[in-house]
Formats: C-alpha cells, structure tokens, sequence
C-alpha cells in the first residue's frame, strides 16, 4: 500500500513527539494534526509543516486522507474518540492508560472486535529492549517458575507536577511495571494492598504509593511510585526492577545511568532511550513501537505484542490497588 495517512490526537508534550517520530517513519506520512486550543495545532502545523490542523477531531474523522490516528490526549478523554475514530474506519493506536476505567476499556474493546483495523493501545516497556529480553529469559525458563517481583519508577517533584493534577503516581507509572509483571508471569492478580500519601496537599492526586499484590500463581509483586523526590534528583526516571525465581533471577536498571552528564549544576542522567533525537533524528523504544504498529496496518495483521484484553487487566488492577489505598483494606479480585 501507499503511505499510511496518519492523524495525531492531542498536542500536549507526547502528542508532539508522537507527530515528530510519525514523520520520520518511511510507511507513514503526518496528514493532520488536532487538539481543541487553536494557538497550540497552529504551532505544531507550522512547526512540523503538517497539511491539515483540526480543533475538532470529528472533522479529522471525515477526512479520507488519513487511514490511522493516534490518540495521544488524556486518559480521561480517551474513551470517546477512541471509540469515533474505530467507527470511523480508522487504525488506532491509542497511548497508555487504556482508558480512566475498566468500564470504559470494555467499550473500547466491544468496538474494537467490530472492525477489521488495527487497535493497540501504547505500553511502550514491552518495546524496551532489555525488558523485552527479560521476557525471552523467564519464557525459556531460565530463571524457573517466578516467586516474586519488585519494581520502582521514581520521578522528581518538578516533572510531576502537571500530571499530578490528572491522575495520581500509582495509575501515572504503576500501569507500566504491573503490565510487565503480568507479561512476565502470565498469571492473574488474586488480591491487592495498597498504601498512597499526598505529600502535596494543593495537589487533587497522591504523588506517593505502594502495592502489594497476590498473583494467582502465588507469587508477590510489589509497584513502588514516588513523584515527589527531590528537585535536584539526578534521574529523568529512577527505574528497576528485580524478578525473582526459583532457578534464577533477573536485575534491570532502567534509570539511564548508562549515560551521566556532570555540569555546574551537578550530575544527571538524561532520557537516551525512549525518545532522544540524534542528529535531528528521533529514536528509540518509541520510534520502535510505533514502527511495530504501522508494520501491522500495512500488513493487515492484529498487533500481538500485546492485546486490549492486556491493557485492560492493568487498568482495573491498578484501580483497585488505589481503593485499597483510600479505603486502607485488602481488596480482592
């Protein structure tokens, strides 16, 4: 086939680089770009030279041109177009969290098995290579049946702040290391305890939390989410995790230090994975995983690295770890 004519939702930080990484895929061509505040698609139409901009995406929708979306909003708004773009003859690639509720990820699915295009929804550590090798040791059954697992993704307070006024630490990052756990083990969260803080209050979200849960093949997994580490924190993202088993275990670190920068104002150690641009390039786990979905639209076939029934399980797991939280009980599945 042609080019894939492709149409972004949203244009907040992601959205831009999702129209970034799109441009720069030789199966796809950026045909529109849409989010409801006029200053903001003007910028990104002129910045990326997109043909079409929209402040309303139903218009997007009618447009023939564009054969995939990706919808790039917040969780919040993700139910609607989602479910519009499906009706709409559309390939959809729709970012992580799913959808706000387990409720509204099964809307999303019943329409997604109407239609014969493409859906996925972006949990981008399945495309991270050394979580993705993680995956291939546990499926050999090199480190035996799994007992239990650790994971942590820790942010400093000032790239919080923002997302904190949409949704807390635990649904924010907690719904990437519980998918992989579930990925790992292939098992099913029997029970959950939580405990969450809001270390500030003029804040609507907790921006601290753990749980603890019970997998159905026995094992224990604990998701640590901390957005409130200090200012001056070194890490984009303070991320690992420990897999233990009954024959071996496995150890990532996904901090970045890999890659540490001393300047005046201290060490750091920037994002070079995900979504760095090397020689006005993008590349990375993104690029990789978007690259992945056109390659099932040009083909015709399902995604399969991971499926909506996936996505979903990780939604409404990490909803009941925050009622746990709120309502301090151990809550069953």
């Amino acid at each position: 086939m042609d080019k894939i004519g492709c149409g972004v939702i949203g244009l907040g930080w992601f959205g831009e680089h999702h129209v970034d990484t799109l441009q720069q895929l030789p199966a796809c061509e950026v045909v529109a770009v849409c989010t409801r505040r006029e200053w903001r698609v003007k910028e990104m139409q002129e910045k990326y030279s997109v043909p079409k901009a929209y402040t309303d995406y139903h218009e997007m929708l009618a447009d023939k041109d564009i054969d995939m979306v990706t919808v790039v909003t917040h969780v919040k708004d993700h139910l609607k177009p989602t479910i519009d773009a499906l009706r709409a003859g559309k390939h959809v690639f729709l970012e992580k969290p799913m959808a706000d509720s387990a409720e509204e990820c099964d809307k999303i699915i019943a329409e997604a098995k109407k239609t014969d295009k493409c859906f996925m929804v972006g949990h981008i550590c399945r495309f991270d290579t050394t979580y993705a090798l993680a995956k291939e040791e546990i499926a050999a059954g090199n480190i035996g049946s799994i007992i239990s697992m650790h994971a942590r993704r820790n942010l400093a307070k000032w790239i919080t702040q923002s997302h904190l006024e949409k949704l807390s630490a635990l649904f924010g990052d907690g719904v990437h290391d519980f998918d992989l756990m579930l990925w790992y083990s292939g098992a099913k969260p029997k029970s959950v305890y939580a405990q969450s803080m809001n270390t500030r209050p003029e804040l609507p979200n907790d921006d601290l939390a753990w749980a603890m849960f019970r997998l159905d093949s026995g094992a224990i997994a604990v998701i640590e989410t901390i957005w409130c580490l200090p200012e001056n924190t070194p890490y984009a993202i303070d991320g690992r995790m420990e897999i233990v088993g009954t024959e071996g275990s496995i150890y990532i670190d996904n901090s970045g230090s890999n890659y540490a920068v001393l300047t005046k104002k201290g060490w750091s150690y920037p994002q070079s994975l995900y979504w760095p641009k090397i020689h006005g390039m993008r590349r990375g786990f993104l690029k990789d995983e978007v690259d992945y979905f056109l390659k099932c639209v040009a083909e015709g076939r399902k995604p399969d690295v991971i499926t909506p029934e996936e996505s979903k399980a990780v939604v409404a797991a990490i909803r009941t770890a925050e009622k746990s939280a709120k309502e301090n009980k151990v809550m069953t599945f």
